[in-house]
Parts: structure tokens; sequence; C-alpha cells
């Protein structure tokens, strides 16, 4: 089983890894697609003014701009180390144990929008680039990543992808249709979840994961799996949508 979730807008500074390897990174077909953002966006942040502009960033936030242009040479830490926010933190993955932190490594695959999907542990430095963003001198972000992003999935063929990202991060690689695969939303007993429980739940359950380390090879393989960890998963009428099922 390979699990996909999204990135954070908020990220830990510093780190102690060496700069950015992107040949190292997890499904390497994507490296030059990789190349080509890492390079727009330092060419980018050359220009601070523009850079802010583009990013939508405060003048308070041009340390961002100085994370991009230094993309290449900054010191990197683990994509789930970095991430922080309502996810990351319940996820809480430097608390985990060092077989849990490999069962991250081995099966989840964090969507950056600068170097696409990743793995958990790969070393990564700090960054701002959000999946809605057009980078001068790249096709809008949806184009430039969908279909390598989602051959390079089809590539590797795990037997099932649980995907708990947003749908601004599926748009910019979807799970191909040869891949089986099912889309988590998170919902109260009595509708949609807010964000805050959207992102908590996803972060929750991959600890869970994380810490039984379960083979899990097929939705039913999940369900056997969740009902007594308390994860409830109610079918929808979507193909390949299940709500994760939350308390308010």
């Amino acid at each position: 089983m390979k699990i996909l979730l999204p990135p954070s807008e908020t990220k830990r500074p510093g780190g102690d890894g060496a700069p950015l390897d992107v040949g190292s990174l997890a499904l390497p077909s994507l490296r030059d697609e990789r190349l080509a953002v890492v390079d727009a966006l330092v060419a980018l942040s050359a220009d601070e003014d523009a850079a802010r502009a583009v990013l939508k960033l405060s003048t308070k936030q041009g340390g961002d701009v100085l994370h991009n242009r230094m993309l290449r040479s900054a010191v990197t830490m683990p994509a789930v180390d970095r991430y922080t926010g309502v996810l990351y933190d319940a996820l809480d993955a430097s608390s985990l144990s060092p077989a849990s932190r490999r069962w991250l490594g081995a099966h989840v695959w964090i969507h950056s929008a600068p170097l696409g999907p990743i793995g958990a542990l790969d070393p990564i430095p700090q960054y701002r680039l959000a999946a809605g963003v057009s980078v001068p001198g790249l096709p809008a972000l949806r184009r430039h990543w969908a279909a390598p992003t989602s051959a390079a999935i089809a590539e590797e063929d795990p037997p099932f992808v649980l995907d708990l990202r947003s749908e601004a991060y599926v748009a910019l690689g979807p799970v191909p249709q040869s891949v089986a695969s099912v889309y988590v939303r998170v919902v109260t007993e009595h509708g949609r979840a807010l964000n805050h429980f959207n992102k908590k739940s996803k972060g929750l359950l991959t600890r869970a994961l994380a810490e039984d380390r379960p083979r899990v090879g097929s939705l039913r393989g999940l369900r056997r799996w969740a009902e007594p960890r308390g994860f409830v998963l109610r079918d929808t009428d979507e193909h390949g949508v299940v709500e994760l099922v939350v308390a308010e």
C-alpha cells in the first residue's frame, strides 16, 4: 500500500541534511519535472518584489523568497518532519518508533508542489509554493505535473493507494485507473467535516497505520484493519470514494 498525503503551507525551519538531491527522491522518473520547477523558482526569487507578487506574499514574508532562492544549497530534513500544521501535528512523526518511521518511508508519499510526490523520509529544504500558483516560465502546475505524476505512479505499480490529498493536489497527479485506489473524504455524522477535523483525522489515521504497520493491499483489507482501531469508513455513491466518519 501507498498513502498519498498533502503537504502543508507551514514548515519547520532548519535541518542538518545535505542539500537537495533531486535524483535521490522517490518516483525518480519525475526528475526532469522537478528540476524545471526548482530552476523556475530559483530564477523567480532573484527578484523579491516579483516573487512576492507571484507567490502572494506580504513584505513580512520575504524570508520565503530567500528559501526559494536557496533551494539548491539549503540544508534539508525528512519531508515528514519538515511539514507542520494540523495534519502533521496529529501524525507527530518525530515521536514514532524507528520501525514506524521506516514504515512511513516505505509507504507514504507527500505530494509537494515543487517536487511532486516524495517519500516521507526524503530530505527536502524549506520552500514556498502552493498548488494553485502559476510560476513564470512554466505551464500551470496542473499541466506540468498531472500526466507525468500519474505515469510515475503507474510505473511504481503499488497494489493499493490510499489517497488522503486535498482536491488541489489530486489535480496535480491523479492516481491512474490501472492502480487500485480509494479517495478519502472526512465527514461528521451530520455533514462534511471542517478543515481542522479533515486534516487532524488524516494525520491520526496515518499515525495509526504507521504504528500497526498492517499489510494492506485493498479497500477490504483497509476496512479489516480500521474497524478494530475505531476508524469508520463509509461507502458513498461515488466510485472510488469513501468517507472517514469522525465525531464532532
